[in-house]
């Protein structure tokens, strides 16, 4: 029986994903399940499920026929040659695998590996099941602060009884890859207390006073780029989010910068002295009068 849950919800991603948000979703979900990695019943088929989301959902045409006719369109007929030449695959550990070849010379994405080998040698520690490769690359893990991946740092490590300094780029995440030498560095962020990242984007929740989002103000409000006071709307209601342009994450390659998402959460205070009861019960006189707050 086919497996038909959507794809997008495999990736955990929405119908509007580009095709960054889609490889980046990929790459997390396939370190996260792979089964060399993760030993729990599910992780094998979890495995598989988002590597046909993302074998579909990568490619172009392959995702607008997705989009138009759903599995039905991939359920049949899947077998040919297909758009990249020739199929080869095969069985290496607890899976199978499979990996098509251009007969045009275009390339094909691996969601953030740079060839299929890559992602084999990463998650078994040996040799390639394509035998292609005349050696083998390395691979070591790096933990790094949340806002050294923002920023970007360097790091000195030890490799082979060696001291070695490695740049690392701003806008690095969870999972990213970085090349040195003749090695892989795997990036792990810890997380952040105050601000949490969605690609390039963060999002932070900053609190006020109702009177304060009845009335209007300014807030100073911390973003990884620093400081910046920014004007609160009269009526600002509970969880309106405020959207700060290019104050986000730098790209990781290219220019620009994600955005900064301020949601606003507004504190009802517990404590009122005698005075501030008798406004708050002229306050809600008046507008029993209007039959509306504010």
């Amino acid at each position: 029986m086919a497996d038909n849950k959507d794809y997008y919800e495999s990736l955990g991603i929405s119908k509007s994903a580009t095709p960054e948000e889609i490889k980046r979703a990929y790459r997390k979900l396939a370190l996260q399940y792979h089964p060399d990695r993760n030993k729990t019943k599910e992780a094998e088929a979890k495995f598989k499920e988002v590597t046909k989301a993302y074998e579909v959902l990568s490619d172009p045409q392959k995702r607008q026929t997705y989009d138009q006719l759903g599995h039905q369109a991939f359920e049949q007929g899947a077998q040919g040659g297909g758009p990249f030449g020739g199929t080869q695959g095969g069985h290496y550990g607890p899976f199978t695998y499979t990996y098509t070849t251009s007969g045009g010379g275009q390339d094909f994405d691996f969601g953030g590996f740079s060839d299929p080998f890559e992602i084999f040698e990463q998650f078994f520690g040996g040799g390639s099941p394509f035998g292609a490769r005349s050696r083998q690359r390395q691979a070591y893990s790096l933990t790094i602060d949340f806002m050294e991946a923002v920023n970007g740092t360097e790091k000195s490590v030890n490799i082979n009884g060696k001291t070695q300094k490695i740049k690392i780029p701003a806008g690095v995440d969870e999972g990213s890859q970085i090349r040195f030498n003749d090695y892989d560095v795997i990036i792990s962020v810890k997380g952040d207390n105050k601000f949490k990242r969605e690609g390039y984007d963060i999002i932070a929740e900053e609190e006020i006073s109702f009177t304060k989002a009845a009335l209007g103000s300014e807030l100073e409000v911390d973003t990884v780029q620093g400081v910046i006071t920014i004007k609160v709307p009269a009526g600002t209601q509970p969880g309106t989010v405020i959207r700060l342009r290019g104050k986000g994450v730098s790209h990781l390659r290219g220019s620009g910068k994600g955005d900064h998402y301020v949601r606003i959460k507004i504190t009802v205070p517990t404590r009122l002295t005698g005075r501030q009861k008798e406004l708050l019960e002229e306050l809600d006189a008046e507008s029993s009068k209007k039959k509306s707050w504010f």
